[in-house]
């Protein structure tokens, strides 16, 4: 089973949102209708970056080192790498 490591974007705060999933479409749509609250006031949300690992442990602690340096030049860098051409997400 694979697990994700993904970034969202509110393109209308300009703020970054950063987790991890089973299923990345469906965590967008939870995002999307308001189902945690941390991201609710800041929808829409749209996918912009996103990697896979075989275990869920590997993608909390990419989760967490992406967290360490948000905004910085890492996570500048890590956007315009942007593994997720048209903001496709997998499904599973």
């Amino acid at each position: 089973m694979s697990y994700f490591t993904y970034i969202l974007f509110s393109p209308i705060s300009g703020r970054y949102y950063i987790g991890s999933t089973k299923n990345v479409a469906e965590r967008l749509l939870r995002h999307n209708k308001g189902a945690t609250r941390s991201t609710k006031p800041y929808r829409p949300w749209e996918i912009v970056y996103f990697e896979e690992f075989d275990k869920k442990t590997e993608a909390r602690k990419r989760e967490n080192q992406i967290k360490a340096y948000k905004n910085g030049e890492a996570f500048k860098k890590l956007l315009r790498s942007n593994p997720a051409p048209g903001g496709t997400p997998p499904s599973e």
